[in-house]
Formats: structure tokens, C-alpha cells, sequence
């Protein structure tokens, strides 16, 4: 049984690769401390090739992040993966899986029950005393 050895890449062979014209095109970035060759992904990308493009043979980890990324793009970076970044260029950023477009806050299912029904129906019932107690 063989483990394949993960290829380390310095941060200057990286920068290298963004090469963006002729025959010998090659688009490489590193997302979070892992470096991708993402030349074959350059016309298929949703957001188009241009965002791709600007960060070639860079860090791209903060632009990966806040764009939210969805867990299947997260996924389809490993199609892409070609190696980890050398420890001596690492950048320290992790991965915070696809972006909650909501509150930002996690909501439990106790605090959901209770903005959901507690809290309309105790709206509803101190409205039926008042009524009660002031109309009747």
C-alpha cells in the first residue's frame, strides 16, 4: 500500500503560473494554504474567468471566502488541487465552509419554536384579555 506524497510548492513557483496567453497557459492559486491549477476551470467558471484571472498566482483565500462559495464549489476544488503551499509561505487561513446567508448567528430549534409560535401567540392572548377586559 503507497501513500502519494503531497507536492510542497513555494509561494514564488506559484506566482509563475499565471500565465495567460498562447499555448503554454497556466492559472495556479493558492485557497487556503493549498494550491489549485485552475487553468481547465477558466471557462467553466460561473462568475467568469476574469476574477479567476486577477488572482492568479496569488493568495486567493479571502476572495474565495467572501464571494460565499457554496459547499459543491468547495468540493470541486479538489479536481484542482495539485499540492499544499511550503510551510514557510503559509498564510494561516481555514477554511470556513459555505457562507450562512442568515443572521450570522446559529438558530437553535428551541429559538426558532419560540419566534415562530410562543411569541405570536402570547401577542394573541394578552390582545384577547385587553379586549376582553376593556370592550367587555
Amino acid at each position: 500500500m503507497t501513500v502519494d506524497a503531497v507536492k510542497i510548492y513555494k509561494m514564488e513557483e506559484v506566482k509563475k503560473h499565471n500565465i495567460l496567453k498562447g499555448a503554454n497557459k497556466s492559472v495556479w492559486t493558492v485557497i487556503h494554504d493549498k494550491v489549485y491549477d485552475i487553468t481547465q476551470f477558466l471557462d467553466e467558471h460561473p462568475g467568469g474567468e476574469e476574477i479567476l484571472l486577477e488572482n492568479a498566482g496569488t493568495n486567493a483565500s479571502e476572495s474565495f471566502e467572501d464571494v460565499g462559495h457554496s459547499s459543491d464549489a468547495r468540493e470541486m476544488l479538489s479536481e484542482y488541487y495539485i499540492g499544499d503551499i511550503h510551510e514557510d509561505d503559509t498564510f494561516g487561513s481555514a477554511d470556513l465552509g459555505p457562507k450562512s446567508w442568515g443572521t450570522g448567528q446559529v438558530q437553535t430549534q428551541e429559538s426558532s419554536w419560540i419566534t415562530s409560535y410562543l411569541i405570536p401567540m402570547s401577542l394573541a392572548l394578552g390582545c384577547a384579555f385587553i379586549y376582553r377586559y376593556v370592550f367587555g
